[in-house]
């Protein structure tokens, strides 16, 4: 059973599938050629977590919940500021 976007682009979008004697659904596009095979995600270890927290220590990465939080106060932009900065040939 295919989900609805996908049962749309067979039935009026022209992609086309076939299952295969193995019980394997190829799938075509609407000019014929077969769709690659999408490769298996990567195996991941089971202590993924703790590999990457020690990756991250190793480096000084200090990540915690706060780690995203803006400093940004809500003050209006300086564009003269701005742009001296950015742009090394301003001024």
């Amino acid at each position: 059973m295919l989900c609805r976007r996908h049962h749309r682009a067979v039935h009026e979008e022209g992609y086309g599938l076939d299952r295969q004697p193995d019980g394997e659904l190829r799938f075509r596009r609407p000019d014929g050629r077969p769709l690659p095979d999408v490769p298996r995600p990567p195996e991941a270890p089971d202590d993924s977590v703790t590999l990457l927290r020690a990756r991250h220590e190793a480096q000084g990465l200090r990540l915690n919940a706060h780690t995203a939080t803006p400093g940004w106060l809500g003050e209006p932009l300086d564009v003269g500021w701005a742009i001296d900065v950015l742009h090394p040939l301003a001024g």
